[in-house]
Order: structure tokens, then C-alpha cells, then sequence
């Protein structure tokens, strides 16, 4: 049976107490109680290597952490490039998605090697939601996507910096804008079934200053799915890149919550 939200939160906030937060990152791998796999999926409009900074961290710690790089060019095809890495690590493994990839871990998530689930400013839709339906109940605050003529989307180069990154210099959220990784509109109106968090222990981390995805509904999503949650003040959507530490924390906390767990 799952722990309900507020339970969840009540030990979540021990674990913090307990850890203090900033060091939360120094759990080590090599705990005997710790998942060793780490599965990291990036979002929509952007690639893999934004997971360096947390990568660097985990894998210092003596985590195995695998990076997807799925094409954006329809959802199936995306949950398709998921699962092949989740195929490749041996054991149990910890699944993590930013954004649009928290519908794709949601999904991809059902796998039996995967024993835990982190969304990291994510959609985490239920039987029969998408992240489109989803996003316009609870409106976000930006308006800069383009959509194209041949069905893929972009965030418009000049508000990037502002809307997605908004906590990162200004050089590097002007690259990431011109580095965008088109995405299939299609994408964002797959309806989701059988949703993995259902039946597997979560993690969320809120970023407080999410323009791309509104706040409230990042934590409407950790509260029905009973996650341990945790919020980032001054975090734009962009906080796997601009708040690694703290989100390689979090990651860690799942690889040791996870397998008590089980």
C-alpha cells in the first residue's frame, strides 16, 4: 500500500533533518540499502548532456548513471529510446525525468527493472491525462512557443533565456536556446495509461519559479502521486542544470528510499 502525501512529506522532512539538505548528495552508492542505477531522461527542446552537472555528482558518488537521447519526434518513439536504455542497466534501477520526460518515465516507468521515480520539475499525468490538457487547466507563465508548419515545436530563441532558464547566466540560456531540440506537438498530447507512479515510490522537486510548467501543478502532481517532495525557491525549469546539487540529492535519496522500499 502507498504512504499517503502528507505521511510522505512527514518522512521526507526527517530524511532532510537527518541529512541536512546540502549533503543529502554525499549518500554514497556503495550503501549496502542504496539502488546502484540510475536512469537520467531529459525534456522537451533539449538534450541529454544538460544531465552533466548531476551525472559529474552521482557518478562520483559511485552511482552507474545511463543518459537517454530520445528524438522528440512522437512520444512512442520517445518511451521506445527509454526502455532500450533501461534494457541495458543490470539490476534495479532509479528512473528520473525533467519536464516532458516525466510523462515519458511515467510510461516508461512500469518496467519491472524500474523500482523508483524522480520528476524533476515534471508531468506526471494520470489514466487518460496528457501534459497538454494538463498544462491549460493550470496555465504556466510563459508564451514563447512556436509552433511550425511541419508540426514541431520550439520556444521562441530570445525568450528562452527568461522563460526556461531563467536562474542560469545569460551566455549559457542564450546557447541552450540556440542548441533547441524541435519537438513533435504530438508529443505533449499522448494520453497516458497505466501510469507508473501508481504503483511505485516517488520523488518530486518543485521548482518555484517554473515558467514553463506552473508551479501548482508540478506540486498537484507530487501530492496525488504521494511523492516525497522537495522545493527549489529560486528554481527555474531549468533546474537540473542551474541546482545539480540538489537535485543529485534528491536522486541519491530515491536510491536509498527506493530499496527500503522493496
Amino acid at each position: 500500500m502507498k504512504t499517503n502525501y502528507l505521511t510522505r512529506v512527514k518522512m521526507f522532512s526527517i530524511v532532510v533533518v537527518g541529512l541536512q539538505v546540502s549533503q543529502i548528495g554525499s549518500v554514497q552508492a556503495q550503501d549496502k540499502g542504496a539502488v546502484k542505477n540510475i536512469v537520467l531522461v531529459h525534456g522537451a527542446f533539449v538534450d541529454g548532456s544538460g544531465w552533466q552537472p548531476v551525472y559529474d555528482i552521482l557518478t562520483h558518488k559511485g552511482y552507474h548513471v545511463w543518459v537517454t537521447q530520445q528524438p522528440l519526434t512522437s512520444f512512442e518513439a520517445d518511451v521506445a529510446a527509454v526502455k532500450k536504455v533501461i534494457g541495458q542497466v543490470e539490476g534495479p534501477c532509479i528512473l528520473v525525468g525533467h519536464s516532458y520526460g516525466g510523462a515519458l518515465i511515467t510510461v516508461a516507468g512500469n518496467d519491472p527493472k524500474v523500482v523508483g521515480l524522480v520528476y524533476i520539475a515534471a508531468h506526471a499525468p494520470d489514466e487518460g491525462e496528457s501534459e497538454a490538457d494538463n498544462g491549460k487547466q493550470h496555465p504556466s507563465a510563459y508564451r514563447s512557443l512556436l509552433k511550425g508548419a511541419d508540426g514541431f515545436d520550439r520556444i521562441d530563441p530570445e525568450q528562452f533565456p527568461a522563460d526556461f532558464a531563467g536562474d542560469l547566466p545569460v551566455t549559457k540560456a542564450r546557447f541552450m536556446a540556440m542548441a533547441q531540440m524541435p519537438v513533435a506537438d504530438e508529443a505533449f498530447h499522448a494520453v497516458i495509461h497505466d501510469p507508473a507512479w501508481k504503483k511505485k515510490p516517488s520523488w518530486y522537486m518543485v521548482a518555484k519559479a517554473d515558467r514553463i510548467i506552473n508551479p501548482d501543478l508540478e506540486r498537484l502532481y507530487a501530492k496525488r502521486a504521494g511523492s516525497m517532495v522537495q522545493e527549489i525557491e529560486d528554481g527555474s525549469h531549468a533546474i537540473y542544470v542551474s541546482h545539480p546539487r540538489e537535485v543529485a540529492g534528491l536522486i541519491s535519496a530515491a536510491a536509498v528510499g527506493a530499496a527500503a522500499h522493496r
